[in-house]
Parts: C-alpha cells; sequence; structure tokens
C-alpha cells in the first residue's frame, strides 16, 4: 500500500499523439510515439506496445493520459520519455483517455 503522499508524486498529463512510427528494435511489437503535453512539458517520446488494437494513422490527433515524471528508459531504439497509461486487457493495451476535448499538460488526479 502506499499513502496519499506517495501517490501525489506521480505526475500524470494528457497530451496529444502527433507522430507514430514502428519501433523496429523492440522485443515486442511496439510503437514509436512523440506527444505533444504543451509549452510547459513539450515533445516527449514513447515506445508503446499498443500495436493490437491502434493503427499508427488512428493513433495521430488522440489525447493520452501519461506518466511524465517517471526515468527516461531506452526500448529497443527509442529513449521513452513519458509512459503511456493503458488497461492491460484481455484484447490488448486499452488506451485511457480523455472523454472531453482538453489542454496538452492538463494534469490527471
Amino acid at each position: 500500500m502506499i499513502d496519499t503522499t506517495d501517490f501525489d508524486k506521480v505526475d500524470v498529463r494528457v497530451g496529444t499523439v502527433v507522430a507514430v512510427t514502428e519501433n523496429r528494435k523492440a522485443r515486442h511489437p511496439a510503437y514509436a510515439v512523440t506527444i505533444d503535453f504543451g509549452l510547459e512539458i513539450g515533445l516527449k517520446k514513447s515506445s508503446a506496445q499498443i500495436t493490437t488494437l491502434y493503427t499508427p494513422e488512428e493513433l495521430i490527433g488522440t489525447q493520452v493520459a501519461c506518466c511524465v515524471n517517471l526515468q527516461p528508459m531506452h526500448i529497443g531504439s527509442v529513449k521513452s520519455e513519458v509512459r503511456i497509461l493503458g488497461t492491460d486487457s484481455v484484447q490488448g493495451v486499452v488506451l485511457l483517455r480523455p472523454t472531453q476535448p482538453v489542454r496538452n499538460g492538463d494534469r490527471v488526479f
């Protein structure tokens, strides 16, 4: 269990996907995703195993929730700076997204 102080350390923000390519060097099928978090945070990259349910074309312009304050890690050829949030579902990863458009960089709480 964690307390609310620990939970408050997690910085989850909404951003808009602006570019998607295949992360060919990842061990499992993945996309290299560029996300716009607005002026405060800017553009960040992530490697995401979301190829089962989403095509690159349908991801462009989609808003996604991401944890933006984790240590970056290299996944294949991508320096993954943020973690895109989704569910680990039987049909594959289902992205967590706002139901209404919001500003890039808005905080999730």
